[in-house]
């Protein structure tokens, strides 16, 4: 018995969904290696640290010269994400296939997905207050 193309839309779907995440969760870890790790390591004062760090992945400072940008498309890609899971997700389950053998696949599935969206929100949110709030704030205590 064939499957029809229909039949393989939910399945495509959830693929993308799930690739989806998985760039959500990249370009979050980016905002974090870029301008917060870096930024968190010199107020704790391990700035040799972070000088062994960009001598070894000299690609950071780039990427830290551009963070507008990485910010801006991380930001984009787990706001499509969370659209993606909470909003258009929940209405293609009727047509889920699963694994006949295991009913609860597709349960796991969503969770692990939930939870990796979830923890791509939270890095970026560090990074962005990190990056963007951090300074303002220690200048205004300063004075």
């Amino acid at each position: 018995m064939t499957m029809s193309a229909d039949s393989h839309a939910p399945v495509q779907r959830a693929r993308r969904a799930a690739l989806l995440s998985y760039f959500s969760l990249f370009s979050s870890f980016s905002t974090l290696l870029c301008c917060a790790l870096p930024s968190v390591l010199v107020l704790l004062g391990m700035g040799t640290t972070v000088a062994s760090l960009l001598s070894a992945a000299p690609w950071l400072v780039n990427l830290s010269r551009h963070k507008v940008w990485t910010f801006s498309i991380a930001g984009v890609l787990i706001a499509m994400s969370f659209v993606m899971t909470y909003a258009i997700a929940p209405r293609l389950r009727e047509g889920e296939v699963c694994d006949a053998d295991d009913p609860t696949t597709c349960g796991a599935v969503s969770k692990i997905s939930r939870g990796i969206l979830w923890g791509s929100a939270v890095i970026w949110s560090c990074g962005f207050f990190v990056a963007y709030l951090l300074g303002p704030i220690l200048e205004r205590i300063d004075r």
